[in-house]
């Protein structure tokens, strides 16, 4: 897995990924961007929910639950010096279906979080990651 990130313009970069997508980045017009795009920290953020999502509606399915929709909803807290690492990350995964079964969901998300999500497995040690969930009951 690689990438190749090059400079477009000003703060904007796009970057071309190993499986031959693009995203394109840009910073805060404080700092020189135009405000165009996503910052690379929000992608980390993006990169996180995207993954545990996808375990979690994967085990979801196999375990039969009727899941109509799932949401992932990342929060960073970052450091007031710079690096300005992320210092704490909150995860809410709001799961919404019919007759979804809590046992079901809960242990969804502890194998995402404690086994499978390779970008939580990066971010350990460097962020406080919590983690929460909850369940809507639709028609």
């Amino acid at each position: 897995m690689d990438a190749i990130v090059k400079l477009v313009d000003g703060m904007r970069f796009i970057a071309d990924g190993s499986s031959g997508h693009s995203v394109v980045m840009d910073a805060d017009p404080e700092v020189g961007g135009e405000d165009t795009a996503a910052r690379p920290t929000e992608l980390v953020l993006m990169g996180l929910g995207g993954c545990t999502g996808m375990d979690v509606i994967s085990i979801l399915r196999k375990k039969k639950q009727d899941v109509r929709d799932l949401e992932i909803h990342v929060r960073g807290k970052k450091a007031d010096s710079h690096p300005r690492k992320f210092t704490e990350i909150e995860i809410e995964y709001v799961v919404k279906g019919k007759g979804i079964s809590e046992e079901a969901v809960k242990r969804s998300v502890q194998l995402s979080m404690d086994k499978y999500c390779s970008v939580k497995a990066t971010l350990e040690g460097v962020a406080k990651i919590t983690y929460s969930y909850r369940i809507e009951e639709v028609s």
